[in-house]
């Protein structure tokens, strides 16, 4: 599932953080937010891509993937020039059910046997508030790429005690599932759809800075703590 060309190492700060305020007034990034740009990776230890649906018309069932990579790219100076990409293993589906993850990995959701992966790929990204991001981008299920519209908000940044930049955002999204072709139609006996078409994508993001692959002191830099 590697998404890297080439490998690259969490990189620690020189420079003691400053506190960090999103934009000036009128929309344009102040200098902490500036000093963001470059490229980063998600942490999964302390990262979720999860989703939310309806189940029987009155309770949610929440669940996340917990196997992915990723390649971030963030411009603190032309938002625009910002991506990202990310690979998903359906088969890393989890909600807590033994029997709910297997069906779901299964031909009538995920059928993660012929599509193993889920991609998202951003296309454009544009800034559309204080803190706040428009991120739009192709999101790839069961050989089916449709756009969507991801409303990114800027958490903050920080250097934790290993010396290890980190970012952090949160973006939500919703779909209709059957515009993927996971197409699952149960009805209940009263005629409402056991599982709801429509699913909302939630990305609780904390990212690592990332150092170029030819920086020798970084090839036997400990990985960030997982606690």
């Amino acid at each position: 599932m590697s998404l890297f060309n080439r490998s690259s190492s969490p990189r620690r700060a020189v420079l003691d953080p400053e506190p960090a305020v999103p934009f000036e007034s009128g929309g344009v990034p102040d200098p902490a937010v500036r000093a963001l740009t470059g490229e980063w990776i998600i942490d999964p230890a302390h990262s979720r891509i999860g989703f939310s649906v309806r189940h029987a018309m009155v309770t949610t069932v929440r669940g996340a993937f917990t196997e992915f990579e990723s390649r971030l790219y963030f411009d603190g100076q032309d938002p625009a020039r910002s991506r990202a990409e990310i690979v998903i293993a359906a088969d890393s589906v989890d909600t807590g059910v033994e029997q709910r993850d297997a069906h779901l990995i299964g031909p009538d959701f995920f059928d993660s046997d012929t599509y193993p992966q889920l991609t998202f790929s951003s296309t454009a990204v544009r800034m559309t508030g204080p803190e706040v991001y428009r991120m739009t981008g192709d999101l790839t299920m069961r050989g089916v790429t449709r756009p969507v519209d991801l409303e990114l908000t800027y958490i903050g940044q920080t250097v934790d005690p290993f010396g290890y930049e980190r970012v952090g955002f949160d973006g939500t999204t919703t779909i209709n599932r059957g515009d993927w072709g996971l197409t699952y139609d149960a009805r209940l006996a009263e005629g409402g759809a056991m599982v709801s078409e429509k699913v909302r994508l939630q990305f609780d993001i904390a990212a690592i800075r990332t150092a170029p692959a030819n920086v020798p002191t970084l090839r036997s830099t400990p990985r960030p703590n997982s606690r």
